[in-house]
């Protein structure tokens, strides 16, 4: 029995992960919007967006709750906080996986038919609301992080400030002395 054609297409993605990844990777190396993104190691970009192509299926399965997507996609969002990138540059990045993804599908050409486009379609609803929960979560992931580092920031600016009084009653005490 021949596999669905969303199946097949599935299938197209993951099997071209590799050259998915690549193109990629150098999109968001030769961007301006993505400054960050071109002095990270290629080798780890190449391998967290390898990881969403092979396993699209993963991704797309209705099995893949909300949930699951958010345990993944907070997680990075507050990693690239962490890490300094900007979250324009972070959503953009996220959006090129899903360009390029399509791209793909496109260049070989298999939206051939009716019932084929159908069932494109049907994938393209499970990828869009799959990008659009990694969008979302990443962007919460990101915010919590920022909203956790400003008083740990807060905190370290007070203590930067008062460094200068203890240094001067230090210096009165020993004058003193």
């Amino acid at each position: 029995m021949p596999k669905p054609i969303c199946q097949r297409l599935v299938d197209l993605i993951e099997d071209n992960a590799d050259r998915l990844t690549q193109a990629w990777l150098a999109d968001v190396k030769g961007r301006s919007e993505t400054p960050t993104y071109h002095r990270y190691p290629d080798d780890l970009l190449y391998q967290r967006v390898h990881e969403v192509y092979r396993h699209l299926g993963q991704w797309v399965s209705r099995e893949t709750t909300s949930a699951d997507i958010a345990r993944v996609y907070t997680a990075l969002g507050r990693q690239r906080h962490e890490e300094g990138f900007a979250l324009s540059e972070v959503l953009l990045a996220l959006i090129l996986t899903r360009r390029h993804l399509w791209l793909l599908v496109r260049e070989k050409g298999v939206l051939d038919s009716a019932l084929v486009l159908q069932q494109a379609l049907d994938l393209s609803d499970r990828a869009v609301l799959f990008f659009d929960r990694a969008v979302y979560y990443t962007a919460l992931g990101y915010e919590q992080a920022q909203a956790e580092a400003v008083p740990k920031r807060t905190a370290a600016l007070a203590e930067e400030l008062a460094r200068p009084r203890r240094l001067a009653r230090r210096a009165k005490r020993v004058a003193a002395g």
